[in-house]
């Protein structure tokens, strides 16, 4: 399903809670585990009314997501994109190796957060997460960067 609304917002506070907490959003999705991830994403329609600040905070209470020191934003030379650009990114990646089924969503955005290139889309002094969707994907599928 292209423009998975669901998607999207899960993956965008995902990015905002990396940041809080300043955290690899690997570890994120560690942290916050697969049933709270499937919560999230089946319920994204009512944690959207809520401004992300308050839903993120509440599933770092109940994840007791620690504070780290990764911190990509403050290393970041250029303009930082905001957590709903690097949320569609991951959103378009997920969507491009996924089929539509909620299982298969959350089973691949597991697999993508815990995967190489969710540090190369984290880095921010690089045009990667610039690139098109079918060049991240083709990357992801090839497990490198393609030349």
């Amino acid at each position: 399903m292209k423009n998975n609304m669901e998607l999207f917002f899960t993956c965008s506070l995902i990015e905002y809670i990396g940041r809080q907490q300043r955290q690899r959003r690997s570890a994120v999705v560690k942290c916050i585990g697969r049933d709270n991830i499937k919560r999230i994403y089946k319920y994204s329609d009512v944690f959207h009314c809520e401004p992300i600040e308050k839903v993120a905070d509440d599933f770092i209470r109940k994840c007791n997501i620690p504070l780290d020191s990764f911190d990509n934003v403050a290393k970041c030379r250029y303009e930082v994109p905001d957590y709903w650009t690097i949320g569609e990114v991951y959103e378009r990646l997920i969507e491009d190796v996924s089929d539509d089924s909620a299982d298969s969503i959350i089973d691949h955005l597991i697999e993508v957060y815990t995967s190489w290139i969710s540090d190369v889309i984290s880095n921010y002094n690089t045009d990667f997460y610039y690139q098109s969707r079918d060049y991240i994907c083709e990357c992801y599928k090839e497990g490198e960067i393609c030349a």
